[in-house]
């Protein structure tokens, strides 16, 4: 099978980076999320594993992929996909508004992009939190990155986090 890459953007910011699909380590993940694109929504940075943003959004898989190319400790450009419950998030303590486009729904895919060191994905009411690593950054990480921290300094809101086929 030939390389497959995506292209992953900040809209507002004007702003992207090329990643290249793991299909080696991921196949299931990466055959789901592809036949899926484009995905975007919402952007959020997280809480809890530090240098990472993501998009919640409805599921997109015939089926939920297994628990391929794992990890707990995601290095800078690593991609991962995440599946939960409406409860799961339903916290308070994540902050979620009641308006967000994922409320109301009973099961949350989460395609996150990390953009820096010293991750960890612990959660302080559920514990370990693996994902799924189903793609690499290969060109755009510093833009990236860049684009990140201003998110996490300024803000958010009215910004989307999408994927499409590159």
């Amino acid at each position: 099978m030939a390389d497959r890459f995506i292209e992953v953007s900040l809209a507002k910011r004007g702003v992207s980076c090329t990643a290249k699909l793991l299909d080696d380590r991921a196949p299931i993940t990466c055959e789901a999320v592809w036949n899926a694109l484009p995905l975007g929504g919402d952007v959020y940075h997280a809480k809890y594993a530090r240098n990472e943003i993501y998009a919640l959004l409805p599921p997109f898989a015939p089926e939920e992929p297994p628990l391929e190319n794992p990890t707990i400790t995601p290095i800078p450009g690593d991609l991962c996909y995440f599946s939960f419950t409406d409860t799961q998030l339903g916290t308070a303590s994540y902050g979620y508004e009641q308006q967000a486009k994922h409320q109301g729904q009973q099961r949350v895919v989460d395609l996150a992009l990390f953009y820096e060191r010293n991750n960890l994905l612990i959660n302080g009411d559920a514990g370990w939190v693996p994902g799924i690593v189903w793609g690499a950054v290969v060109d755009g990480l510093d833009r990236m990155a860049d684009a990140c921290q201003d998110l996490w300094r300024a803000g958010a809101l009215g910004e989307t986090l999408s994927f499409r086929r590159a």
